[in-house]
């Protein structure tokens, strides 16, 4: 994990959240909640949903109060802080989405030891103003949720061939026509439903991203090559004497 420091622009905290310190691909945190839930596209973004909240808050209130926690109580402060919004998300969950909170079980209240979550509070909200810990949290929860959904609708679409399916459970009753049938009468592949599904899949999405990311430096070095080499090249016009 990097160290952030407060010169970090708000451009910068977000490409790190997105895509070169992802909190699940790169740092590979999170990894408890992200391989268990994700068996459809609508328990992963009840989870991201729910993540996201408690860690743009956390990062928030850590960042409002770190010049007044001492270090010896730092961590339990932050975690208590960390409890009171999960809390929250808890209480907001059980009353508009019930069903859903219920399938989600136990991985709701263990967002409270969230290695993302304690880990933003400790390595950037506890050091940074609110509005960069904010966008902090906001483009970490984002980075956590696109690998959640997208892992959720690969176990899905291979799992039970349907895709966006149960959605009311979040969305409501609108949401029930939102099925997509990828492949009629497919039969359940039970690997993809099941944790070692994930674990394949998501080795998938880190193969994936590793790839883009060669080809990104080999690009970047072949210009820089270019750049040298032209800078190299003098022309000489007229008679040298």
């Amino acid at each position: 994990m990097s160290t952030p420091t407060a010169s970090k622009t708000l451009s910068t905290i977000s490409k790190d959240g997105l895509w070169d310190n992802n909190p699940a691909l790169v740092q590979l945190l999170g990894l408890c909640p992200l391989l268990a839930v994700t068996g459809t596209v609508v328990n992963a973004m009840g989870l991201a949903l729910a993540t996201m909240i408690v860690l743009v808050g956390s990062n928030m209130a850590v960042s409002m109060v770190r010049n007044f926690v001492p270090d010896a109580v730092r961590l339990p402060a932050f975690v208590m802080i960390i409890a009171s919004y999960v809390t929250c998300t808890e209480l907001l969950m059980q009353a508009y989405t019930y069903e859903l909170y219920t399938v989600l079980g136990i991985f709701i209240p263990l967002i409270v030891t969230n290695c993302v979550i304690l880990g933003r509070a400790e390595a950037f909200a506890a050091k940074n103003p609110i509005i960069p810990s904010a966008v902090d949290g906001l483009m970490m929860s984002l980075g956590f949720a696109v690998v959640l959904i997208l892992l959720g609708a690969l176990r899905e679409i291979i799992g039970q061939g349907t895709l966006f399916s149960n959605m009311e459970l979040l969305f409501g009753e609108q949401a029930i026509h939102w099925k997509i049938e990828i492949i009629k009468d497919y039969p359940n592949f039970l690997f993809a439903i099941l944790p070692p599904g994930a674990f394949v899949g998501l080795g998938l999405l880190i193969a994936v991203k590793n790839v883009i990311d060669d080809k990104i430096k080999t690009r970047k070095q072949g210009q820089t090559q270019d750049v040298a080499a032209g800078s190299k090249r003098v022309r000489v016009t007229g008679k040298i004497s």
